[in-house]
């Protein structure tokens, strides 16, 4: 398939003057190591999946780093947690070898980064293809497809997978295969369970105990699995906004995925037009466009500061986002037509926070454009290109 150049390639050529060691994180299959082979072509590239590579790094990790007198890619550099011991002191002796760490497991790789390598880190996480990505090479998709597909690298070229089974195998092997090097997890089919009832549980309040109850397994369990899927870069949790406001606020995180493909895969949506009839359908395009905002501002190397803001008289701002300390309300609606109705929370949250118009977002599947009272109405495409 054709090489999509990727948004954070501006950010990783910036971290790498910044920075002696850029560790580039990801889920699996998100296009890390293609792009950083084609970004950096001057740098050796191994990969500690390999179990010749991995085995010279065990036993004589000196010896491997100093086989690379410039520096290296490391890729799934967490499978050797001992040369992040030796990679400190090597940038530091020479201000001219630089290394690109690479990995899909989160956990361990930032547990290795904290301890040894403060300092001299830049952090940046590539996630699956952006909307703007994707549609550099292929037909604009419609919300729906895109919802119902997501961005993997994988889906989309000449030899495109098709998802139904891209999803199958990828689950598949991240249980069988990346669990396993991870903490807290035992039946791999009861996490499973676990992963599908996540994917029911979308855009929802989290509720921990509910979840333990229906996975049949303890509340601590649930915490633990769930910084798993965290690590594994697959959901992220939405923080609730209840600053200024400790009266019958909901203050549960929500959870959503970092890929609505998959997302709709574990809900088992076969098709565009089962996701349109699908009972989650609001909540799934709710996934995707806050993902959409996410991947605009990790791209760039910034921290989302994400919110949204929910009252226990259904009032609730989707998302919150706070940009040079200023707070842009935005509520995703998937309706294709207007109704003032669809302002509500909007209306509220102006009240109660006093954010002016031009702070607050209806952002919709439909075409119109415009102020309104309560915001300004947005069609899904250009909230994108705007937020």
């Amino acid at each position: 398939m054709p090489f999509i150049e990727r948004d954070i390639t501006a950010t990783i050529r910036d971290f790498r003057a910044w920075f002696p060691i850029v560790y580039l994180g990801g889920p699996r299959q998100s296009g890390k190591t293609t792009l950083l082979r084609h970004l950096l072509p001057e740098l050796p590239y191994a990969s500690l999946e390999d179990a010749d590579a991995r085995q010279r790094a065990e036993e004589d990790p000196r010896r491997f780093l100093n086989s690379f007198p410039q520096g290296a890619i490391l890729d799934e550099a967490q499978r050797v947690p001992e040369l992040f011991n030796y990679l400190q002191g090597l940038v530091d002796a020479d201000k001219n070898r630089r290394f690109v760490l690479s990995g899909s497991q989160n956990f361990l790789l930032m547990e290795r980064i904290t301890q040894s390598l403060a300092g001299r880190v830049g952090v940046l996480n590539l996630l699956p293809l952006s909307l703007r990505e994707i549609e550099k090479d292929h037909p604009a998709p419609t919300l729906e497809a895109f919802a119902w597909q997501g961005g993997y690298p994988a889906l989309y070229g000449e030899r495109a997978v098709p998802p139904e089974f891209y999803f199958d195998s990828y689950i598949q092997t991240y249980l069988e295969r990346d669990l396993r090097l991870l903490k807290n997890v035992g039946d791999l089919s009861q996490f499973g369970k676990f992963m599908r009832l996540c994917a029911g549980r979308v855009g929802q309040p989290l509720n921990l105990s509910t979840l333990a109850n229906d996975t049949g397994v303890a509340v601590n369990t649930i915490k633990a699995w769930l910084s798993v899927l965290e690590a594994s870069y697959l959901i992220f949790k939405l923080p609730p906004y209840f600053e200024n406001f400790n009266k019958r606020i909901i203050k549960a995180p929500k959870i959503y995925f970092f890929d609505t493909g998959l997302l709709c895969n574990l809900l088992g949506i076969g098709s565009v037009a089962q996701l349109e009839r699908h009972h989650y359908f609001g909540n799934i395009v709710e996934n995707a466009l806050i993902v959409e905002w996410y991947k605009k501002r990790a791209n760039a190397g910034k921290r989302p500061k994400f919110w949204y803001w929910q009252d226990q008289q259904g009032n609730e701002i989707d998302l919150l986002i706070e940009e040079n300390g200023v707070l842009n309300a935005i509520e995703i609606k998937s309706s294709q037509t207007y109704n003032e109705r669809l302002t509500k929370g909007l209306r509220r949250w102006g009240e109660l926070s006093g954010a002016g118009p031009e702070r607050r977002f209806l952002v919709y599947a439909g075409e119109q454009e415009g102020e309104l009272e309560a915001g300004y109405l947005l069609p899904w495409r250009k909230g994108v290109e705007r937020l």
